[in-house]
């Protein structure tokens, strides 16, 4: 009784429970969930490829049934069930789950669609090239350790030899107990580049680590918001990751039917299930959770993927597009949580710490094949010192052998004599009588001083860590120069980050947008400077019945405010606007602004800063003008905000960007014009939701057709030349004769030699600068002056605007005709002038817009 009782151990119960049921979590942490930072794999993964190496699936051999694989590894690495092999085995082969899939697979591997993979009896399977060369490669050269398998009858290796960083490469997902990895696939050139500069400078940071590797790169492309959340999975290893798919905005042509716009989703989130998508869209639809669409269809095949969602008539593209990304699974997050084993013990690891610990692991590896390699010459050429000793003593050696009783005796006799190894003696006594000749003893010194350069050169290499460090770089450059492939996810930046407008060049742009509602970009540089009265390039290659109405030169980081007809404003950045060639369409409006099919935009103004000092004005076709300040419109809501109120049967047709001191020319199409300060006398400044002042008196017939803005700046200077001029109006006869006076072109008291002047251009292609002394100031209301004659009866004033002297400008007709020109070319001539002509129109042609070219940096700081 007693004995037994000795060996009863009381126990508490908690502790027993706690100290089990950890030595369990441990066991799945570390022999299932978690992969090894070293290599990257959890152990099915490992012994999968361990396995298919073993068995000689080679790139270059044939498939072999995944059965046959996943029996190998059952039978001799993972006792488990084949379901979790065979799940593991097809993951590694999804082009779709791995940015660079370690198997080649042959046969239903699954899809995006979440359709099962077939049996493993069907499905066929090898190596990767990848894998064989940055995997599996001197994995015998006793470069890792090999342990026991689960019966003690085979050795598996306990890491593979890898090349490249794995796990960043393809990402991980794991649930151990109590905690879980999730870390994101990446680009395999973006992270060799990041390696490389780790060798270079060991103190760099997460952050500059982020030069050579911006972000995850998902193998199904898509689109990634902001660099906040990336920053800080890099720099703390966790973080939300937000993932866009990537939709465009088509027209799609229907026999017999007008076209239609439609979405095209061609790149979806990592990990989407495209059937579940387009089912919850199709549901939402139904619920009445989703406006605007009409039809969804999947017309994915072999060449990629695209869903199309037909939209209804009265629907705004881009609306449904953004209510697609809020409310569905093309935009989704993923949860950075950058959980991996090292030395055998789960840890959070930032970029830096991921490089470092595979860096560490690769010097490893190569110094232990340099040692295996080292060893082997050594044992190799020991074999061949005894060779030449035997060479340099040949007729002893061979009296010796003849006469000795047998070999253990020759070889013993040999060692004393000789001092030779026992190694070195055997040899000896293999050797085939071939090897005396000399040709072959000339062979053997060869490698023996081969021998010995490369023992030097391998012992060289153990002795200093900077070249190993530099076969490390070099092998993975010769990796990636194999292997790497361009980017698929792009990484767009997140309100509130750095703008987009940092990695783009600030140039000179053209846009265009044409009757229809047809846009584009183009750079200015596109069209040189040409000479008066020449014809022009073609810019634009438009329908029949389509022709340009908006024309603005901009700089490609301005903002663009597009006012439509209902006193509503919606803001794109200039680079935004997709850029096109001379004689392309460009894209519709639609698809690019959130406004119905029947409105239409009617004034485009570029902002490259909002200030309280600047303002925006105003004019309606009604003739009502208004000024509101331009930090009003710094926060235009996608979907548009309201610049004007209008009365019933107005609308909003000119904007243009003014100071207080400035001055506001106004013209008619019958060639009146009217001169008015900017100042709060004349016009008060008002809110977003008025309706504005009376500008322009106009008679029957006639109505307003452009509008400028004079710079203060030089106003004064033009007020003194008025008087000057008014007084001797007043001097004359009549003030009729006075204007008729001044017809002539060589008056050379027209004005200052550097303007400001008054470009008046007609729709004929006629055009004229006038001196601004001659249109004098008057009171808002009024009638205005004559601004200019025309040649013939049809024709009308196109354009009126404020011009220097090394101005600028580009005219488009209504055909798309583009010539650029500078002002100085076109004569100065007084108001009652009919000018001269500008550019040579084909017949039915006119001239539709006038914009100036906006000054390069120097030239704006000259002017201010």
């Amino acid at each position: 009784m007693t004995t037994s009782q000795e060996r009863i151990i009381p126990t508490d119960l908690g502790n027993e429970m706690s100290r089990c049921y950890l030595e369990y979590a441990m066991s799945v942490i570390v022999g299932r969930a978690l992969p090894d930072a070293r290599d990257g794999l959890k152990p099915v993964h490992r012994r999968i490829l361990y396995a298919m190496h073993e068995l000689g699936l080679m790139p270059d051999r044939p498939f072999r049934k995944c059965a046959r694989v996943v029996g190998e590894v059952l039978g001799k690495y993972h006792p488990h069930g084949d379901t979790a092999v065979y799940d593991a085995l097809v993951r590694m082969a999804q082009d779709f789950s791995m940015r660079s899939p370690l198997i080649n697979g042959h046969g239903n591997f699954g899809s995006v669609d979440n359709d099962p993979p077939a049996a493993m009896r069907y499905t066929e399977c090898r190596l990767h090239a990848l894998t064989t060369e940055a995997m599996l490669r001197d994995i015998e050269a006793e470069t890792v350790d090999f342990g026991d398998n689960f019966d003690g009858s085979q050795q598996e290796p306990l890491v593979l030899p890898a090349r490249v960083p794995q796990l960043l490469l393809n990402g991980s997902s794991g649930i151990a107990v109590g905690m879980a990895t999730n870390i994101p696939p990446h680009n395999l050139g973006e992270l060799i580049d990041g390696l490389v500069a780790l060798i270079h400078n060991p103190e760099i940071t997460d952050i500059e680590l982020m030069k050579y590797i911006p972000g995850p790169d998902f193998p199904t492309g898509s689109q990634i918001l902001g660099t906040s959340a990336i920053k800080e999975a890099y720099t703390t290893g966790r973080g939300s990751i937000t993932m866009r798919g990537v939709a465009k905005i088509e027209t799609i042509e229907q026999r017999g039917r007008p076209d239609r716009e439609a979405i095209i989703i061609t790149e979806l989130p990592y990990q989407t299930n495209k059937a579940a998508l387009i089912e919850k869209i199709a549901e939402m639809v139904n619920d009445k959770k989703l406006e605007g669409i009409a039809d969804i269809r999947d017309e994915s095949d072999r060449d990629g993927m695209r869903i199309v969602i037909e939209l209804k008539r009265d629907a705004y593209p881009r609306v449904v597009v953004n209510n697609l990304y809020k409310q569905t699974p093309l935009q989704s997050n993923f949860g950075a949580n950058m959980l991996a084993l090292v030395n055998g013990e789960p840890q959070l690891l930032t970029l830096k710490q991921f490089l470092n610990v595979f860096l560490d692991f690769r010097i490893e590896c190569v110094t232990r094949r340099t040692q295996h390699e080292l060893r082997k010459a050594e044992e190799r050429d020991h074999l061949l010192q005894g060779l030449l000793i035997a060479l340099l003593n040949l007729d002893a050696v061979i009296e010796l052998i003849r006469n000795a009783a047998d070999a253990p005796t020759a070889r013993q006799e040999m060692m004393e004599r000789f001092g030779l190894s026992e190694v070195q003696a055997d040899a000896i006594l293999q050797m085939q009588l071939r090897r005396l000749t000399a040709l072959e003893a000339e062979k053997i010194r060869q490698e023996h001083e081969d021998l010995q350069t490369q023992i030097a050169d391998l012992k060289d290499i153990l002795a200093r860590r900077d070249r190993i460090l530099e076969i490390i770089e070099t092998e993975a450059k010769q990796v990636k120069e194999r292997f790497a492939t361009p980017r698929r996810t792009a990484i767009e930046h997140a309100e509130g980050e750095i703008d987009e407008t940092d990695l783009i060049a600030n140039e000179k742009a053209l846009i265009l947008l044409t009757e229809q509602g047809y846009i584009k970009r183009m750079p200015v540089n596109a069209f040189e400077a040409q000479s008066r009265g020449t014809r022009g390039k073609s810019a634009n290659r438009m329908k029949e019945d389509d022709g340009v109405e908006h024309f603005l030169t901009c700089c490609d980081h301005d903002s663009v405010l597009f006012f439509s007809q209902r006193g509503v404003v919606y803001c794109l950045k200039a680079y935004q606007i997709p850029t096109s060639s001379r004689t392309a369409r460009g894209v519709p409006i639609v698809q690019m602004l959130p406004i119905p099919r029947d409105e239409k935009i009617t004034s485009i103004v570029s902002v490259a800063e909002f200030t309280s000092e600047e303002y925006l004005i105003m004019l309606t076709c009604g003739g009502y003008i208004k000024k509101t300040e331009l930090a009003a419109f710094s926060n235009i809501r996608a979907n548009g905000l309201i610049a004007i109120s209008l009365e019933e049967g107005d609308q909003l047709r000119w904007v243009r960007r003014a100071r207080v001191e400035d001055s506001i020319i106004i013209g008619s199409r019958l060639g009146m014009a009217i001169h008015f300060r900017a100042d709060h006398d004349q016009l008060r400044p008002l809110g977003r939701a008025t309706r504005g002042v009376r500008a322009m008196s106009i008679k029957e017939g006639d109505r307003l057709i452009s509008m400028d803005i004079l710079p203060g700046s030089v106003l004064n200077s033009a007020l003194s030349a008025a008087d000057e001029e008014e007084s001797a109006s007043v001097n004359s006869e009549t003030l009729e004769q006075s204007e008729e006076s001044s017809l002539s072109t060589q008056d050379t008291a027209l004005s200052a030699p550097d303007g400001p002047w008054v470009l008046v251009i007609t729709t004929g292609g006629y055009g004229k600068r006038v001196p601004v002394s001659q249109f004098r100031l008057q009171n808002r209301a009024g009638m205005g002056v004559l601004a200019t004659k025309f040649r013939k009866t049809a024709d009308r004033l196109a354009a009126l605007h404020v011009v220097n002297q090394d101005d600028e400008l580009m005219m488009v007709t209504s055909r798309g005709i583009i010539i650029r020109q500078a002002v100085n070319a076109i004569s100065p001539q007084s108001r009652m002038a009919t000018g001269v002509r500008v550019q040579r129109l084909d017949e039915d042609d006119a001239i539709a817009a006038v914009a100036l070219v906006p000054p390069t940096n120097g030239e704006e700081e000259e002017s201010d």
